[in-house]
């Protein structure tokens, strides 16, 4: 639980030693009944003022001024009749002021007001002793400007320079008019030496309903993280029935933290899970172990573990490693409650090594993955390296780009031919012409790649190799002009471009396929030299590739407003070589990405087929956003024979302070909805509540369904389950409502950096 009190509080109490202190070096003065009167800073002063807080350099005047204003050598100083005290930016003011350089009291009376950048402190009356800096102020009052924050309390007590005591404290960022949630707090103090803020009988009260009380907590004043429970994160779901997870974040060192969450299912038991993270100057990472220790609907042990290590050696020389587990098929599918973790199928486990040497560098990895399986469609368990080792290097010699990419890889199956595999591509390429407006570069290059066959060759197939001369030019063009669009002084383009590519077939048919696909049909691809990534096909080729692009650009600030692209290649002669189910067709692509206009925005793809006189893959998606919190997605996906898909999604007003929030992802193919999502958000003045539920699919025939429910006091804290990530990642444009018209956030656990901190109850 975090709050804005302490440093509002900080900085008044900062105010009013530098103001104090100002005050103290004008009583040496006999100023005349006059209605303003300065007073210059003295050493004595700004010495003070620097211990007396983190601000330095500070040596600006102060300035007096009162209808009256009168004092004697060695007397008490008083001014009265809006009596004002200002330097710099800070300011007191009150009907009277006074000042006793016998006892060092500084007395204001009279509606106290204090003010500085970001704070305005009102009170009765102020009493403050200038050489031990104790003091009251009653019944203080507190606006934080720049949070939209108040607060007050019965009293204030200033022990010393640094320590305080407030009693009975309120605090919340609703609107004068408005008290729908309260932190109330029996006693505060401010211990400035240990950068603690420690608190009693400490509640949050919502609606007058108190929703969470603690005897005891303390926090930091500053933005160091410290140890203690974060606030508890309830939920449902069908597969585990009502949850609720306590987080404990353990601040072990300013690099090294832990964080350990108990999470609670009507269903199935206490699951534990912990995270460690630890941040070096030559290395970081994180451990992470989750584990269920008897699931009592499976009657089973769960356990899901995973490291991530990143290392910088020296030199250029660097290694990382990813390492997951999971005890069983269906952990995801059970236990997590997020599209991404349910739809994992392939948990990697690898170990990298890597050197960068400037104009070449290399890689050393070793991987493997354990493969969770469909219970209705069995999955391939991909092919492990043990190890893989890739060399490139590039450099430019008289003129031209040499390159070269080298790779060997021991590839290994439990059950299909495994064998090790040695790549060999050198290139080179001239640029004839080279500026912005018109270049002409040719390549050559050899693909050589050598089969040594190992385990399973059951049909015993003799060892293998494969030569492959690959011949390219590229060229283009680009002509600009000036117009003016709708009143928009803008920059058109005109990039037309060639790309011709020779590559001699190869009987390919032989060999085996151990990672290597069809690339999708894309510009990038048209423009590729191969047509599947993965070195185990490379593609003949004998074609011509066109294609045309027109860009409208901003003219002040080069933002692209609108792309506008069409392509074909044309084949001279059919390719042969193929992975299965995979036909080359000569298609035609036209994309159109961009604003249309300042609401609508647009992008698309459509790949069509001339000899056949139909579209082969449509990707369609357009924004409707007139502002924040009022978006409305359309898309459509249509892959021949593959995919054909509808998705739809909006954040909109419907009346008052509601919101409605909703997905629907349906497969025309498979005849179901893939995702659905349906939400309500109620956004008043200091507080928002979101309800959401959300139901996807995990298997084949498996759907799983999540229920969020969420209170957010602003600036101070969330409480339920957490939607946010869920409504970002299903609605594209998505927009917190209490960001709308307040620009605070609520805590939760960041980097090690810069951490939030929970409160220790």
């Amino acid at each position: 639980m975090r709050f804005y009190l302490y440093p509002a509080i900080s900085s008044l109490f900062y105010m009013l030693s530098f103001t104090a202190y100002a005050v103290e070096e004008s009583s040496g003065q006999s100023p005349q009944a006059k209605p303003t009167s300065a007073v210059q800073a003295s050493d004595k002063r700004t010495s003070v003022a620097k211990n007396a807080s983190d601000q330095k350099n500070i040596t600006q005047p102060a300035h007096i001024s009162a209808q009256h204003l009168q004092g004697q050598q060695g007397g008490t100083m008083e001014a009265t009749g809006a009596a004002e005290l200002r330097q710099g930016n800070q300011a007191i003011f009150a009907e009277r002021l006074t000042f006793n350089p016998t006892t060092s009291k500084l007395t204001a009376d009279g509606a106290v007001r204090i003010e500085q950048p970001g704070m305005v402190v009102k009170g009765p009356a102020l009493q403050l002793n200038l050489d031990t800096f104790t003091g009251d102020m009653t019944q203080p009052d507190f606006q934080f400007t720049d949070i939209n924050a108040r607060s007050s309390a019965d009293s204030l007590h200033i022990i010393d320079k640094q320590n305080y005591l407030l009693r009975n404290v309120n605090y919340t960022t609703c609107p004068r008019d408005n008290d729908d949630w309260m932190l109330r707090l029996g006693v505060l103090e401010i211990d400035r030496n240990r950068q603690v803020g420690t608190a009693q009988h400490a509640r949050v009260e919502f609606m007058s309903v108190p929703i969470l009380y603690t005897p005891w907590m303390n926090f930091p004043l500053d933005n160091r993280r410290k140890t203690g429970f974060l606030a508890p994160i309830p939920g449902r779901t069908l597969n585990s029935g009502n949850e609720i997870t306590v987080p404990f974040y353990w601040n072990i060192a300013p690099n090294r933290d832990a964080t350990i969450e108990p999470r609670f299912m009507s269903l199935r038991g206490v699951m534990l899970n912990n995270e460690f993270r630890y941040l070096e100057p030559a290395y970081q990472g994180k451990i992470q172990v989750d584990s269920l220790a008897d699931d009592r609907l499976t009657q089973t042990h769960r356990l899901h573990s995973s490291l991530q290590h990143a290392h910088s050696l020296s030199n250029g020389l660097s290694a990382s490693a990813n390492i997951n587990y999971v005890s069983d098929n269906n952990y995801f599918r059970d236990l997590a409650n997020t599209i991404s973790d349910t739809s994992q199928t392939n948990l990697e486990r690898a170990g990298i090594v890597s050197y960068q040497a400037g104009w070449w560098n290399a890689r050393l990895r070793v991987q493997s993955f354990q493969t969770l399986q469909d219970p209705v469609v069995p999955v391939v368990e991909p092919y492990r390296r043990m190890p893989q080792l890739s060399v490139n290097a590039q450099r430019t010699v008289a003129g031209a780009n040499l390159d070269m990419v080298s790779e060997y890889v021991d590839f290994r199956h439990p059950t299909l031919i495994s064998a090790q595999r040695l790549v060999l591509h050198p290139s080179v390429s001239y640029p004839l012409v080279n500026n912005p407006a018109f270049y002409v570069t040719p390549r050559i290059g050899v693909h050589k790649t050598y089969y040594l066959f190992t385990d399973n060759n059951v049909a015993g197939t003799p060892n293998l190799q494969r030569t492959v001369p690959i011949y390219s030019l590229d060229s283009g063009m680009v002509f600009e002009r000036n117009v003016n669009v709708a009143g928009q002084e803008l920059v058109q383009t005109l990039e037309p471009r060639a790309f011709y590519l020779r590559v001699p077939f190869r009987d390919q048919n032989q060999l085996p396929n151990f990672d290597t696909a069809q690339s999708g049909f894309s510009f990038a691809q048209m423009f590729s030299e191969n047509r599947f990534f993965g070195h185990d096909r490379v593609s003949d080729a004998n074609h011509l590739t066109l294609a045309l692009t027109s860009r409208l650009l901003q003219q002040d600030s080069g933002v692209e407003r609108l792309r506008l692209t069409v392509g074909q290649r044309f084949n001279q002669s059919t390719p042969q070589a193929n992975l299965p189910a995979t036909p080359n067709k000569s298609n035609i692509l036209f994309t159109a990405t961009g604003h249309i206009t300042r609401t609508l925005s647009l992008d698309s793809i459509v790949q069509y087929d001339p000899n056949e006189t139909r579209s082969e893959k449509i990707n369609l998606a357009a924004r409707y956003q007139p502002e924040s919190g009022k978006v409305v997605n359309l898309g459509y996906r249509f892959t021949r024979d593959a995919l054909r898909q509808v998705d739809v999604s909006a954040q909109w007003p419907l009346f008052k302070r509601w919101y409605a929030l909703a997905r629907w992802n349906y497969s025309l193919l498979d005849k179901r909805a893939l995702e659905s999502l349906a939400g309500l958000e109620y956004n008043d003045r200091c507080w928002t509540i979101r309800m959401v539920v959300q139901r996807f699919a995990i298997a084949t025939n498996s759907v799983s369904t999540g229920i969020f429910v969420q209170l957010e006091l602003n600036d101070l804290l969330r409480v339920g389950t957490d939607p946010l990530n869920v409504l970002r990642q299903s609605i594209p444009g998505f927009t917190k409502v209490n960001t709308l018209s307040n620009n605070g956030s609520s805590p939760h656990k960041g980097t090690m950096n810069n951490e939030t901190s929970p409160v220790t109850p």
